[in-house]
């Protein structure tokens, strides 16, 4: 097909002739001459960009996105809103609109379309009922002219008015499975065949999932890729089960669909979840592309690492299972054959004699890149370490487990007299690098102090006496 077909402010949209790795930001500004939509940042950061989308099997909900980090294409079939739109009324302002303005949250009002459409979805999906959640759905915003009190009481102000849902209008599913133009294709495959199938015939083919990783290519670098084959379109991996035993998560599983479960299972791991990035990155970020991306700097990798996960890949040829802690082989390379794909993510449920526990450490609390992330699971037995799983990122050219620490502990007592010689281990397991986050010294000694903090709370004579100071 040729042919693009979606919801924009209310109308029905057929676009054709456009490249697919065009991005919606540039789409809307260049070619649909809607300019309230603003490009601050082009990575996904500012929240300048932010429109709502309601995509084909999320729940018919809109949702705050980036709209530069999206290729065109993957807004095939949804309904979309722009600052434009968002009223149903050309004459009158929507509530939150309103809102804005009576609380004086315009500012320079460059930021503002963003800040509209993040309250806007924030207002449709969750209704935040305390400031914390509140904070949470603008943290992927930025205000340059420092206003967020403002603005915070404009939400205030929306959320203590009654319910303003707007129905979307999203159709069953994507309508192109395949979109051409100019020697570009975009596949965008209904089965988990068809994407097989689609993965075999195009080994070079880039693989999209969210694309909050991989958008930045085409936002940044203007890259123009031969074939693009999408995930998102495929049920089976959008699948997600709460088993007895273990959460399984589909490879086109999003962070914000997680949460909820991640929340009841591994309470650290959503905590951490919320902050690799904003509403607008967690609604299009999925676990199997972060993992797939292989940095060593991925987030969710030393979780997966410590909890035994494992992951499920699969061709036309079969499926194989593959321990997270052998997943990643190298600097950006994993075992995955050129016709593979992440299926599934596995990750057993913690014991309840088992503690596991998530420090990142980054110069923002939100929305940064991890200078170093520790994450453990820890069973103790008469006050000694009896197992424990030390993995780390940001601390070697993968994320990997500290084999020499988690030896030189099991066994020993859990105490701060243990943990006095960890520098000199630490540094047996990792020569980490010094660049502009972090310097090779300091990630050595955040590292041991990480697991210090893992002592101090989870052994409660040592939590007395920190409270007594």
């Amino acid at each position: 097909m040729t042919e693009l077909r979606f919801t924009l402010n209310g109308q029905a949209r057929e676009v054709e002739g456009i490249p697919p790795t065009t991005t919606v930001l540039d789409w809307l500004r260049g070619h649909a001459h809607l300019t309230g939509t603003k490009e601050g940042c082009a990575e996904g950061d500012c929240g300048a960009c932010t429109v709502a989308v309601a995509r084909p099997g999320h729940d018919s909900r809109y949702q705050a996105m980036n709209s530069c980090l999206m290729m065109l294409p993957q807004i095939d079939g949804c309904d979309v809103l722009t600052v434009e739109g968002v009223s149903p009324s050309a004459a009158a302002l929507h509530p939150v609109q309103q809102a804005l303005v009576e609380t004086d949250g315009t500012q320079c009002g460059f930021c503002t379309p963003g800040f509209v459409m993040s309250m806007f979805a924030m207002e449709q999906d969750d209704r935040p009922s305390n400031d914390d959640q509140i904070h949470d759905a603008l943290a992927g915003n930025l205000c340059r002219c420092t206003g967020y009190r403002s603005i915070v009481d404009a939400c205030r102000r929306v959320l203590a008015d009654t319910d303003h849902d707007r129905k979307p209008a999203v159709r069953h599913s994507a309508d192109a499975t395949s979109y051409q133009v100019t020697g570009q294709t975009f596949l965008a495959p209904q089965t988990i065949d068809d994407l097989l199938a689609a993965v075999e015939q195009h080994p070079g083919a880039l693989i999209l999932a969210g694309g909050t990783d991989l958008g930045l290519r085409v936002s940044k670098d203007r890259e123009r890729f031969p074939v693009v084959i999408a995930t998102a379109s495929v049920a089976e991996l959008a699948r997600l089960h709460e088993g007895p035993d273990g959460l399984t998560l589909g490879g086109a599983v999003t962070y914000s669909k997680a949460l909820p479960a991640l929340d009841r299972h591994f309470p650290s791991f959503a905590a951490l979840v919320r902050r690799i990035g904003s509403r607008q990155i967690r609604n299009l970020g999925t676990f199997a592309g972060n993992l797939a991306n292989a940095s060593p700097i991925g987030d969710t990798i030393p979780c997966l690492i410590a909890l035994d996960a494992t992951i499920t890949l699969r061709s036309r040829g079969g499926e194989r299972r593959v321990p997270a802690n052998e997943f990643i082989t190298a600097y950006r390379k994993t075992v995955m054959a050129k016709d593979e794909i992440i299926a599934a993510i596995y990750i057993p449920y913690v014991r309840p004699d088992e503690r596991f526990e998530v420090y990142k450490v980054s110069k923002r609390f939100d929305q940064d890149i991890s200078a170093v992330l520790g994450a453990f699971r820890l069973k103790l037995d008469g006050g000694k370490v009896a197992s424990l799983h030390a993995a780390y990122g940001g601390m070697a050219a993968r994320g990997m487990r500290a084999s020499q620490a988690e030896q030189a502990l099991t066994g020993k007592p859990w105490t701060q007299e243990t943990l006095a010689s960890l520098d000199d281990v630490m540094a047996k397991d990792f020569q980490p690098l010094d660049d502009q986050r972090a310097s090779a010294a300091y990630r050595l000694r955040a590292a041991a102090n990480l697991l210090r903090r893992l002592q101090i709370e989870t052994t409660s004579s040592t939590l007395a006496r920190v409270e007594a100071l």
